[in-house]
């Protein structure tokens, strides 16, 4: 008999982290199954579609009274999501959670630890893909054209520029169905959502180069700790090029390649996590803020950081600072 995903690993996860089962929704489809956050914990909904041993649907629309670390063992699988609202951290290795971007996750080999900010909003959709689909029965149905899909799904972590995965996504959080009809609904989203990987990733094929020299890689840690110390301020390429002693075409390729954004999204990464806190922690006005981070108008930094969380700096901070 095939494990079931969800009796196997999400019913007991969830129940551990105080999310009860409930009827689901008329807001999500009935094909799945539903758990509702405790209210002493948080507020919102946590929602999974199965198929046995092959892959599962989740969505994502809760949110926590307090700060909450997760730390879990992901079963091997390879998953992609977008967030539409969030406010986090992952810790292991570190990067910053962002809205709107399409993410990736390789399970099996490693704990994952996030740390996600009390009372804003999660909310995401994804698609996780369990080995008996992408090893088993892949395999079988195309032996010729088979190659190393997780390897794959990586190369697309963190894109920015997916519309083609963004609109799968929106219309499988947006899907209303049931029975049979859901059931041929979501296989066919879960294959088309790994053919726009596959032909992402073949399109890449070309551009692949061969790991950074250690020296390249001292270069551009010198960068970020350049970056950490200064980016409330105007950063020219060409200085960051000349603390990696590097061309600025290079330095470009290099960054990217490094950590998976242009060295200007990393710089608005630092400056938003700075906003968070000040939002949450001080008085000073969206105008003061905007400044202080290097921003010279608060209608910019509105506009970035709404694209960075999914919602405007003063929800955020009224949000954050909101009573049970």
């Amino acid at each position: 008999m095939k494990n079931d995903i969800l009796s196997e690993y999400y019913r007991p996860l969830l129940e551990r982290n105080n999310f009860l089962p409930i009827p689901c929704p008329e807001k999500f489809s009935p094909a799945g199954q539903c758990w509702k956050i405790e209210p002493e914990v948080g507020g919102g909904y946590y929602w999974v579609y199965g198929k046995q041993d092959l892959y599962d649907i989740k969505i994502h629309d809760f949110f926590f009274h307090e700060d909450f670390e997760l730390d879990m063992e992901i079963p091997e699988c390879i998953s992609i999501l977008r967030y539409d609202s969030i406010s986090g951290e992952e810790l292991s290795p570190y990067r910053r959670l962002s809205a709107g971007d399409i993410q990736t996750i390789v399970g099996g080999n490693y704990r994952y630890r996030a740390l996600i900010h009390k009372r804003i909003p999660v909310h995401s959709v994804g698609i996780e893909i369990l080995p008996a689909y992408y090893e088993d029965f892949l395999k079988k149905q195309y032996p010729d054209d088979y190659f190393n899909l997780p390897a794959a799904f990586q190369s697309v972590d963190q894109a920015t520029d997916f519309p083609a995965m963004s609109k799968l996504l929106f219309e499988v959080e947006n899907y209303r169905g049931s029975g049979m009809a859901a059931s041929l609904f979501f296989d066919a989203k879960v294959t088309e959502a790994i053919s726009l990987v596959v032909d992402a990733w073949k399109k890449q094929s070309q551009k692949r180069e061969r790991p950074l020299s250690a020296e390249d890689a001292e270069g551009l840690q010198n960068v970020t700790s350049y970056i950490a110390d200064h980016y409330a301020f105007d950063i020219p390429l060409e200085r960051l090029a000349n603390i990696a002693c590097m061309s600025e075409s290079k330095l470009k390729s290099c960054f990217k390649r490094q950590f998976g954004c242009s060295v200007t999204q990393y710089i608005q990464g630092r400056r938003m996590s700075q906003a968070e806190h000040l939002l949450i922690d001080t008085d000073f006005t969206m105008g003061q803020i905007a400044q202080m981070i290097g921003y010279t108008t608060s209608s910019r930094f509105a506009e970035l950081f709404k694209k960075s969380t999914g919602i405007l700096p003063i929800e955020y901070r009224r949000i954050a600072r909101s009573n049970h």
